[in-house]
């Protein structure tokens, strides 16, 4: 998918870059699959901020996917892959041979016309097919993977995030993510094959605020210039230190560099091995 460089005509323009996609789709989306986005972010009922650094943002719909996919040994036709304000990566609606039609996320180099199924037996190893982690091949690169069989896909569903499967043994798998970390899950929890579309979405430059702004992302303003009363930063004459002796965050719990990953959590389990640390530390 190429990316558009915008030449710099005024300086919001300067270094903006957005992706051209021919073959994405555009109708709309289908109304039997869509559904009201709420808004959960922002300003409460009562004026205070419940979340900080969203709200506002274009009006959009949720498109609602399908990352179960339990219609199984069901051909399933790509009508159209489309684009989605509520993800990076790209969708396709998919038409199954009962007249059906549901949202799955699109693999990188699907295209209209194309076939996919989902099943719990042994099938071609295709692209946007649908299988049981023990009857992938180990080097496969998969993503929309499951955690827990039958609860729906939750790891590798953004763009260009895909799994690596290193190995399945003792009825489990063990998949290698993005960041180089090792995670363990059941042999019957299923994966799409392929990796996410829209890879090439981390090289665009939003270029103004505005973009950001149109997402739903607002300003994130630092601490330091802020009243005593706001943040454990604020506070001073002029430009000052944050006058601690390591930085917190507004709720006064330290940041910058310490472990926020709760101890004895449920999934520690399933690390094999860590992510390497950016900075050296273990």
């Amino acid at each position: 998918m190429p990316i558009k460089v915008y030449k710099p005509t005024t300086p919001a323009r300067r270094k903006t870059s957005v992706l051209i996609n021919k073959d994405l789709s555009k109708n709309r989306p289908q109304k039997a699959l869509t559904k009201t986005r709420k808004q959960k972010a922002g300003r409460n009922n009562q004026g205070r901020i419940s979340v900080r650094h969203k709200g506002g943002g274009a009006k959009r719909q949720i498109r609602i996917i399908d990352f179960r996919r339990i219609k199984f040994d069901m051909v399933a036709k790509v009508e159209t892959v489309e684009y989605d304000p509520n993800r990076n990566a790209n969708i396709a609606l998919v038409v199954y041979i009962d007249g059906a039609r549901n949202y799955i996320l699109a693999p990188d180099g699907m295209k209209a016309g194309d076939k996919v199924i989902s099943s719990e037996k042994k099938i071609d190893i295709k692209l946007g097919n649908r299988l049981v982690l023990s009857n992938i091949p180990t080097g496969t690169t998969v993503y929309n993977v499951e955690m827990t069989p039958g609860k729906g896909a939750q790891m590798a569903r953004s763009a260009g995030n895909g799994l690596t499967l290193m190995a399945v043994y003792d009825g489990k798998a063990q998949l290698k993510m993005p960041s180089n970390e090792i995670r363990v899950v059941s042999e019957k929890c299923m994966a799409s094959i392929g990796t996410p579309s829209n890879p090439e979405y981390r090289n665009i430059r939003f270029g103004k605020a505005g973009r950001k702004r149109h997402m739903g992302v607002r300003p994130t303003v630092r601490g330091k210039v802020m009243n005593p009363v706001d943040h454990p930063h604020g506070g001073g004459e002029g430009s000052n230190p944050i006058g601690m002796k390591h930085p917190k965050t507004y709720k006064g719990k330290p940041a910058y560099g310490v472990k926020t990953r709760k101890k004895n959590k449920s999934t520690d389990k399933m690390i094999v091995k860590r992510r390497p640390s950016k900075t050296g530390r273990k």
